[in-house]
């Protein structure tokens, strides 16, 4: 069905338009050219599998998307508690979308808690859909509720829809053999069901995946699939939802090709696997489950088929440890971790840096310092990844910008690792690692090529004539030490973490040599080929916004805005920060402001700062939680006019 929307740029303030028509039965049905909706509820309420499913359907239908979950750090939060909330924000549209929206139109709230956690974030207007059954006294009163804000007229700025959802559901499962403790937990597929017969999303793909959920349980896979059922029928006849809404499919947005939606740590496990076939090497995996890395370990597990070997260490130094004996053995070496396990791995990076030897280090950063926000966001660990190892140890660093992008981000660190032979940091963080959009599945021919040569035989020949195996004897390209699997006769050499002799590998305190090994490991990441940065400015601005990492989103649809209200102003984005592509000086040059957005206290900028002496200005942001466009926009307009 073709639908008639405003063009993106008309929506640039977040708002919502559409046009109305009649349904063939009684209700009417909207058409809008985008929607965000959150689902929040108890950290029980299965609210991500709840919104991870609504993204699914979306994305079988063609839609483009962006996510954001949200959730408590414990385990198993408080019930009720403000503490205790999970979320689940969804934006979808008929266009081409970057952010999972700053404000919801929806909110589907499944208790008081989930409803006084975000009813600030939303607009006036928006349609708000509470669970009246767990609006109790008590319930209210553990929020700090004196009155219940169903009737005391503090939403009436909203469209509220009171639904008895835990009721509903436990009726509509009267007929199963379940208690009714088993029969409240289908609550949030009652509300799936109601969400999906609201914005007509399918349902075929969601009643298959509860099946084969719980299919050692039929009953509980039967009755959930009746409450989702329920669910929608309770859309199609109350009075309440007088009009359901269509998006139509984003045709346009997307390249010709086969899609898929996908989060970012499974994107970065997919791009890990390719990396592997295309180098024709062994994958190892050496980790230690730590949030919000531990996804890439689980998936990971499951593809012994493509070669690839998981180790879950006993702590994150055995990890590395694994990781690194695997890289001498000739595997391509991955570990995975976040900024805590980083400080833990720092010694074995230096390690690998010394033998020179490919490792990939994924850091999926999260809010530090120390323990201190697990499953919130943070651009935090630049500096870390720079400079935190004793000694003069380069490390290069890779940083994705959206979820699918990891895959790319992969594919790029494994490239650098074996074709330089060191190690690679690839900074992600919570925000790409969770969130989700679509992915268009590449060709294998558009997959770059990675094979590596192991050393065969001796490469040097001695005054003598002898003819000899120099471990540290380098491409003259590249820099890179010749790579030799244990076991080969002839190919036999030290490893260790002291200083090695130039060429020949062995032990040596000599002053001079320890001076050009550290130069020449230097220059070899200074040496690294990356592609040059690439500017967004068709007006010739003079104001130049750069970023680096997830900020990429926020940031675009940032620019977005202020170029359709007629502002002038130029866009780049780091995927390379150690080396940095050869062009940055000359680019950041051409402009009289440059702005830095980041999610911490202006690392980025301090590097670009003292490197090219430009005077860079931070605007920074360290709440756990990812910028929203309306914030950027705003930030940067007074840049332009300041």
């Amino acid at each position: 069905m073709t639908s008639q929307v405003s063009s993106p740029a008309e929506q640039a303030d977040g708002t919502v338009v559409g046009e109305q028509r009649r349904a063939a039965g009684t209700k009417d049905v909207r058409r809008l050219d985008r929607v965000i909706i959150r689902f929040a509820g108890d950290s029980g309420d299965g609210m991500q599998l709840t919104g991870d499913r609504f993204t699914s359907e979306t994305a079988s239908f063609g839609n483009d998307l962006s996510t954001l979950p949200n959730f408590p750090a414990e385990i198993r939060a408080p019930a009720g508690t403000l503490p205790g909330v999970s979320s689940f924000q969804l934006h979808f549209a008929d266009h081409d979308i970057l952010t999972p929206g700053d404000a919801p139109n929806v909110l589907v709230a499944m208790n008081p808690a989930a409803l006084k956690a975000n009813v600030g974030d939303l607009p006036r207007g928006a349609e708000i859909i509470v669970n009246t059954d767990e609006f109790t006294k008590r319930a209210m009163q553990k929020v700090g509720y004196a009155a219940s804000p169903l009737e005391d007229g503090s939403l009436d700025g909203y469209h509220l829809h009171p639904v008895p959802l835990t009721t509903l559901t436990v009726e509509a499962l009267k007929e199963f053999d379940l208690s009714r403790k088993e029969a409240e937990r289908s609550k949030n597929m009652f509300a799936l069901g109601l969400l999906s017969w609201m914005y007509h999303r399918p349902t075929e793909g969601t009643e298959k995946f509860l099946r084969t959920k719980f299919a050692r349980k039929p009953d509980i896979a039967a009755a959930n699939v009746a409450a989702f059922r329920a669910g929608w029928n309770f859309g199609e006849t109350t009075e309440d939802f007088a009009v359901s809404y269509e998006v139509a499919p984003a045709a346009k947005a997307f390249p010709v090709g086969t899609y898929r939606n996908i989060s970012g740590n499974l994107a970065l496990a997919y791009g890990l696997v390719a990396a592997s076939r295309q180098a024709d090497l062994p994958l190892f995996l050496g980790s230690y489950p730590i949030t919000p890395a531990s996804d890439i370990l689980h998936e990971l597990s499951k593809h012994k088929n493509f070669g690839v070997r998981t180790f879950q260490a006993e702590d994150e130094i055995a990890g590395i440890g694994a990781a690194l004996g695997a890289a001498f053995g000739g595997s391509l070496a991955v570990t995975t971790t976040s900024g805590p396990g980083v400080a833990l791995k720092s010694e074995t990076i230096g390690l690998a840096v010394s033998l020179e030897l490919p490792l990939v280090v994924v850091d999926i950063q999260r809010g530090g310092p120390s323990t201190g926000l697990p499953t919130k966001t943070e651009q935090a660990d630049l500096l870390q990844a720079m400079y935190g190892r004793n000694g003069e140890a380069p490390v290069p660093v890779v940083a994705p910008r959206t979820p699918a992008d990891c895959f790319d981000a992969a594919l790029e660190a494994a490239r650098i690792a074996l074709t330089y032979r060191t190690p690679v940091f690839l900074l992600s963080d919570g925000y790409l690692a969770n969130g989700s959009e679509p992915w268009r599945i590449p060709d294998l021919d558009e997959l770059p090529e990675l094979s590596v040569q192991f050393a065969q035989g001796p490469n040097h020949t001695l005054d003598d004539g002898t003819e000899v195996f120099w471990p540290y004897k380098r491409d003259a390209e590249t820099l890179a030490r010749p790579w030799a699997i244990p076991g080969t006769p002839g190919l036999e050499h030290r490893v260790g973490g002291i200083e090695k002799q130039d060429g020949t590998g062995n032990i040596s305190y000599d002053p001079a040599n320890h001076d050009f090994m550290v130069r020449t490991r230097q220059a070899k990441v200074d040496g690294i080929e990356v592609p040059d940065i690439e500017v967004d400015d068709p007006d010739g601005a003079r104001t130049l916004v750069l970023g680096w990492g997830s900020t990429y989103g926020p940031i675009t649809a940032a620019v977005r805005r202020l170029r359709a209200a007629g502002e002038s102003i130029a866009q780049a984005h780091l995927r390379h920060l150690n080396p940095f592509p050869k062009n940055l000086g000359a680019v950041l040059q051409r402009y009289d402001k440059v702005v830095i957005p980041e999610m911490n206290l202006g690392q980025l900028a301090t590097l670009v700062r003292a490197k090219y002496l430009v005077d860079a200005h931070s605007y920074n942001q360290v709440n756990g939680m990812p910028f929203k466009a309306e914030q950027l926009a705003t930030a940067l307009k007074e840049a332009i006019d300041g």
